[in-house]
């Protein structure tokens, strides 16, 4: 279980990022974590892992005061929050394998990794992992050779490979179109149902995390002004977390990419009709 409380965060510029900031998720929980740009969702993930350090509060993972570690104290912690990338954050030389096993640099000597040189149980689980996110076949690749939907499976699995007690996601489908946006997301939900492990995801697109996360945290200028499941997240929560012309802006906007998917499944079908003529 991760535990917030009174979470702040001020930058030097004096931008307030985070206000108070408290909540809990429970294991196997998937937390959808939305709200418009500069509302805190990037500060709040990175102050979890102590990427970005917090200016007061406490975050505690089961047994683990993260707020209270020494530097080293938070390397070895680290090993416990797999963190799940917008960019990917992979090494675009090395193989799928190679960055999936990456996970585990933290269990092994320097000089074991300086030779990437894993034991053999590491290098199983690597490629059971690599099974379990659909890229088995993809094993010997380099990253730089796959799409961006399959870069995002790699992230995956090298989260998992460190054997986390909590996943941190930012913004996990971003770059990918819709289709591959709920695939990964399907993913994300199941893995995390399969090993009970609680995760935060910090997502901009609403109507995607509606239909697959079971509670959403609305964050606006800092503050939590949402906590809840999906199909309480009316016009009147919406507005609240976005401002009434943001949110009616982003509803056309879904609307608009909607048209533009169902057009491009029916222009695909009528090329598949052509063909079998």
């Amino acid at each position: 279980m991760l535990r917030i409380s009174g979470l702040i965060k001020t930058y030097r510029t004096g931008d307030k990022a985070l206000k108070d900031v408290t909540f809990e998720v429970k294991a196997g929980q998937v937390v959808g974590l939305i709200g418009p740009s500069g509302a805190g969702k990037s500060s709040l993930i990175r102050c979890i892992n102590r990427l970005v350090e917090p200016d007061g509060g406490k975050i505690l993972l089961n047994d683990l005061d993260v707020t209270g570690l020494s530097r080293g104290e938070l390397r070895q912690a680290r090993r416990r929050i797999g963190m799940i990338f917008q960019e990917y954050a992979l090494v675009e030389r090395l193989t799928v394998m190679e960055n999936v096993l990456s996970g585990r640099l933290g269990y092994v000597s320097f000089w074991r990794s300086l030779f990437r040189q894993y034991p053999p149980e590491y290098v199983s689980n690597a490629f059971a992992l690599l099974d379990r996110v659909g890229l088995m076949a993809h094993a010997d690749k380099r990253a730089d050779a796959l799409s961006g939907g399959q870069r995002q499976r790699v992230g995956i699995a090298r989260a998992l490979g460190q054997n986390p007690e909590l996943l941190l996601i930012d913004e996990p489908t971003a770059s990918l179109d819709p289709k591959t946006s709920r695939q990964i997301m399907r993913l994300i939900v199941e893995i995390c149902r399969e090993r009970n492990l609680p995760a935060i995801i910090n997502i901009h697109d609403v109507l995607l995390a509606r239909a697959f996360v079971e509670r959403i945290i609305g964050l606006r200028a800092g503050e939590v002004v949402f906590d809840g499941p999906p199909q309480a997240l009316d016009h009147e929560a919406l507005t609240r977390i976005y401002g009434e012309e943001d949110w009616a802006a982003m509803q056309k906007q879904a609307a608009d990419d909607a048209r533009e998917e169902d057009a491009a499944v029916l222009h695909h079908d009528d090329e598949k009709l052509e063909r079998v003529v």
